[in-house]
């Protein structure tokens, strides 16, 4: 029989070694692929200068441009486009909608002048695209909304050198 003294010390030395091992594996896991790129020395919020799009043979792309790295980006669809803080609904005609939010991003400097040149609402007659509106740039959040007739079926990743986020809109039905 083992003694109990020795089971509790057993116990608690698992335990160390099991936390030790998640907090190495931890951040790589949880990083996403955009902070992974982003060094820790980095504090200076990354700035958004402008939104473009394009139609392709297969697919239409959104570019969002950035300075400094690329922030964490979350994709959602949604009923319905809102501006921020305000909660006004975005007049961009369409049936369904993405929201696309950055943090932490800015859409103006320190001193609080506008760096971003891109649309603000901006109608689009792509294949799949109809719209896109900047629709907030508040408190370390920038957000766009997009407009299409049809479900978007979509794809998000990041591109280097410059930087920026990217959301593919495949023409595809699906």
């Amino acid at each position: 029989m083992i003694h109990p003294r020795l089971r509790q010390l057993v116990a608690l030395a698992s335990g160390a070694l099991l936390a030790a091992c998640l907090s190495f594996a931890a951040p790589a896991s949880a990083a996403t692929p955009s902070a992974a790129t982003a060094s820790a020395t980095q504090t200076q919020t990354p700035l958004v200068v402008n939104a473009r799009w394009a139609g392709h043979a297969t697919y239409d792309r959104i570019v969002i441009d950035l300075q400094g790295y690329v922030p964490g980006a979350t994709v959602t669809p949604v009923a319905q486009l809102i501006y921020d803080g305000s909660g006004q609904p975005v007049p961009l005609a369409g049936k369904h909608f993405l929201e696309i939010r950055l943090n932490p991003a800015a859409a103006h400097d320190d001193a609080g002048n506008n760096v971003y040149r891109g649309p603000k609402l901006q109608k689009i007659g792509l294949t799949k695209l109809k719209g896109i509106a900047m629709t907030g740039d508040y408190e370390g959040y920038v957000t766009f909304g997009a407009a299409f007739d049809t479900v978007p079926y979509y794809r998000v990743y990041t591109l280097h050198s410059p930087e920026r986020l990217v959301v593919d809109v495949s023409h595809a039905t699906q």
